[in-house]
């Protein structure tokens, strides 16, 4: 395809890519990566899954299980550019790992299955990158299986992603027959005649002609719909060339209005070479996305992905190795050089940096600098976590960090032999590190060690990690959902007073508290409890006048109401979905201060939310069951029994697809028994979509946990 596949990249922004691989568990995320590095020449052997000899998924429980876990990072060149690629997980319970290297990407390739078009994962992948603004391209993958259909698979892209889809190819063959592609941008045959070996280049086949044509007239009037220079030639010529059709496409990929839809078989090795051309033609370099913002001292910085601008980085995954600790970075700006000294500024600490290593997955090759751009892992940083700033000591700066999700599901944790109790504490707080989406915490009441993460897969990775690692045996619990409490009906007026006097300085507050559902004061654009992560939906306002309860002790009493939504009156859970309005209040000239006010607030809210009338919420999920339409009726059963609310039936190629909305709790152990109902033929996948209430509603305090 061309006289030398593997040109060096440059260290220059513009010849950078960073793209992720999104896509549903088992749509070829992995082997679309693996075959990127076989044509790039970064390997020589092309790694299959089902062998367990893929470079990203290195992972021991990662080749056992077949699925990727772990985000991977790889670098590889492709004419002229240097890909920096991450391997992202499919399934639902590793969804922060996908967070992560969103936060850090300029671009991604959303990889689909032929068959199944978009399915639940997919669909929550590409909402992921809608709110990081991460540029897309698509690749319909697996054409060479029974019932791929390219229309249905964008015809779903269209329907459930509510994007533009801008397909540039046109399969040639079908299923087993399926051996290349019409490039519709520039009308010409790409195949693979000997099992994707050799891509051989051609004129369209005559049988296609008129189909090509028609399909390359339809990209032309759907890109002059949406970009002003295309519109203009096709008024002025009828038609579109390829030049304005590929400047066109990089603009409104770019710019998010459209995807552009490419086609293939990676495992087949065909496809890969094209997807590689769209990637740098179509997703931006570092340089074509807008400058990164940060703060420092109260004051907005912008720093310019510029290897001459002052150095700064942000850490969004953290290591343990054989090798020592590894820090991924990606570096916004600057130049990174071997042994220098740079800030990380939220510990207000400096750390060393001892290599730098150009990462393939598990392998490293190490360099002598990263410039802006760069994805990179380091060697030396000792105590940075995940979403850390490090920068140039002279120029400080403070990035936003990756989101980190809620865990919604725990399990009790023990040391089998108390001698490993110590052992177990350090291992738990290293996996933390690791994975900031896990969480540790001591019950109050039972002295438990409680492991929280986001499903019962994610867990179950994390202790067997733990048992394979430090070669601890550990006793496991059974595992429990990550309840929340709301208010249906709240309280007006209600007064608490706190005074307080034991010989030194008094404390003094007096506030009067509106508490309400709110839904009930925002409106649609509150919006529910996605379960996505952040800290509990909650608004405060002040509408108390005459200037009787002071600015400061205002925002005190906000803390303090803060403070008191840890713990609610159903179970002691977390408190969402609460709008509280402070209406009145007093204060005393000498015993008054932030202090007390934060009191006041505290227990106001406790009594305020007592009184309320509560609501119990559980995180539920979106199931999609695929069986044989014989089991149908046995699986609906097992769904009802579980509480599920079936929303969606359909058929294909003999299998019925079931939609269901399940609570969380209930799916426990759900795949065994799914295998079980229907001998072996059943699957599903899950996909959290929030919180809904548990059907019973208690009014006044309940007993705790």
């Amino acid at each position: 395809m061309r006289a030398n596949l593997h040109r060096h990249a440059t260290d220059v922004p513009t010849a950078v890519r960073n793209l992720g691989i999104l896509a549903h568990v088992d749509a070829g995320k992995t082997t679309v990566t693996e075959r990127i590095l076989y044509v790039t020449g970064t390997t020589h052997k092309r790694g299959e899954v089902h062998d367990g000899t893929t470079v990203t998924d290195f992972d021991a429980q990662e080749r056992e299980r077949g699925i990727t876990i772990f985000a991977a990072a790889v670098s590889c060149a492709w004419d002229g550019h240097r890909i920096n690629v991450i391997d992202t997980p499919g399934h639902v319970d590793f969804s922060d790992e996908v967070e992560r290297s969103l936060r850090v990407l300029d671009g991604a390739v959303a990889v689909f299955d032929a068959v199944a078009g978009v399915e639940p994962q997919s669909e929550s992948v590409w909402r992921q990158a809608d709110r990081h603004g991460v540029p897309r391209i698509a690749f319909v993958n697996k054409l060479d299986r029974a019932g791929a259909d390219l229309d249905l698979a964008v015809e779903s892209i269209r329907r459930r992603l509510r994007t533009v889809p801008l397909v540039v190819q046109l399969p040639i063959g079908r299923e087993d027959a399926f051996v290349g592609v019409v490039d519709l941008v520039r009308m010409r045959s790409l195949l693979w005649p000997d099992g994707g070996g050799t891509l051989e280049e051609g004129p369209v086949p005559d049988a296609l002609l008129e189909e090509a044509f028609r399909r390359r007239r339809l990209l032309e009037e759907t890109v002059a719909e949406l970009h002003p220079a295309a519109l203009e030639e096709f008024c002025a010529d009828s038609a579109v060339s390829a030049r304005t059709l590929t400047a066109a496409l990089r603009d409104l990929t770019r710019g998010g209005e459209g995807v552009v839809v490419l086609c293939g078989s990676a495992y087949r090795n065909r496809g890969v070479e094209p997807l590689l051309d769209a990637v740098v033609a179509y997703l931006p370099s570092p340089l074509d996305v807008p400058a990164v913002r940060g703060g420092y001292g109260g004051e907005v910085l912008e720093r310019r992905a510029d290897p001459d601008e002052p150095f700064a980085a942000l850490v969004f995954k953290v290591q343990a190795t054989a090798r020592g600790r590894l820090t991924y970075l990606r570096v916004y700006s600057g130049t990174l050089h071997k042994g220098e000294v740079v800030l990380d500024v939220g510990a207000g600490r400096t750390e060393r940096i001892g290599r730098i290593l150009r990462v393939q997955a598990d392998r490293h090759a190490e360099v002598d600098r990263a410039v802006a751009g760069d994805i990179v892992a380091v060697v030396g940083v000792k105590a940075a976590r995940t979403g850390a700033t490090l920068c140039a000591p002279a120029a400080p700066l403070v990035l936003e960090p990756p989101a980190v999700a809620d865990p919604v599901v725990s399990v009790a944790v023990e040391a089998r032999r108390g001698t490993d109790t110590d052992r177990l504490a350090t291992a738990l707080a290293r996996l933390v590190e690791e994975d900031p989406s896990l969480a540790v915490r001591t019950d109050r009441e039972t002295g438990q060690t409680v492991l929280s993460g986001m499903g019962e897969l994610h867990l179950e990775v994390a202790v067997e990690k733990v048992r394979r690692d430090q070669g601890l045996e550990i006793g496991v619990g059974r595992p429990r959902v990550a309840y929340r409490e709301t208010v249906s009906r709240g309280v007006s007026g209600l007064v608490y007073r706190h005074v307080k006097q034991d010989g030194g300085a008094g404390q003094f507050a007096h506030v009067t508290l509106d508490v309400e559902p709110l839904d009930a004061t925002s409106g649609p654009a509150a919006g529910g409890d996605g379960g996505s992560g952040g800290a509990p939906r909650f608004e405060f306002r002040s509408a108390v006048t005459g200037g009787r309860v002071p600015r400061e002790y205002v925002q005190a009493v906000e803390a303090g109401c803060r403070d008191a939504l840890a713990e609610g009156p159903l179970g002691g859970h977390p408190v969402t979905g609460v709008s509280v309005t402070l209406t009145d209040g007093a204060t005393h000239p000498k015993d008054s201060s932030e202090m007390a006010f934060r009191t006041a607030g505290r227990f106001a809210l406790r009594e305020a939310l007592r009184a309320s009338v509560m609501t119990l919420l559980e995180p539920v999920a979106e199931v999609t069951v695929t069986v044989p339409e014989d089991a149908v009726g046995a699986v609906l059963g097992d769904l009802a029994a579980r509480r599920g609310r079936v929303s969606g039936s359909a058929s294909r190629a003999g299998t019925a697809v079931l939609t269901a909305t399940v609570p969380l709790a209930e799916l426990f152990g759900y795949a065994s028994r799914l295998r079980g109902r229907t001998q072996g033929r059943g699957s599903f996948t899950s996909r959290a979509t929030g919180y809904a209430p548990v059907p019973v509603t208690v009014s006044g305090a309940a007993p705790s946990r």
